[in-house]
């Protein structure tokens, strides 16, 4: 078992009934899980996501924890949330990190791996 190892799991929804298609305007939720697997307690600190739509226009997103808390997790435990993002193409992707401090100072990042937005059906 590692030390520091925080695990990122994704899961998204297209929001239909807040996206105007007419106008380009997709609304996606992203539901995020994040699970101490380590063996050393921490807390987030900041967060990194790197966005890019269907047309290759990418937006980075930089800030201090998440929905405005800084979940510490103790080994075993995990935090859910939920967010949401607004593109102008019916596809796109997200990925990014998360930077943590572990109780005994040291400093890490928690990978979140690259996932698709998608309205239903559009990809195969």
């Amino acid at each position: 078992m590692q030390k520091y190892d925080i695990v990122i799991s994704v899961r998204t929804e297209y929001l239909a009934s807040q996206s105007t298609p007419a106008e380009s305007r997709y609304v996606f939720a992203y539901h995020i899980s994040m699970t101490n697997c380590g063996t050393e307690a921490a807390k987030l600190q900041t967060r990194h996501w790197i966005l890019t739509d269907g047309n290759e226009k990418v937006q980075e997103v930089k800030g201090g924890g998440v929905i405005g808390e800084y979940p510490y997790l103790q080994p075993g435990e995990s935090f859910h949330y939920s967010s949401g993002t607004l593109m102008e193409t019916v596809v796109g992707s997200m990925q990014g990190s998360y930077q943590f401090i572990a109780d005994d100072g040291k400093i890490f990042t928690a990978p979140i791996r690259p996932f698709t937005l998608s309205i239903p059906n559009q990809v195969h």
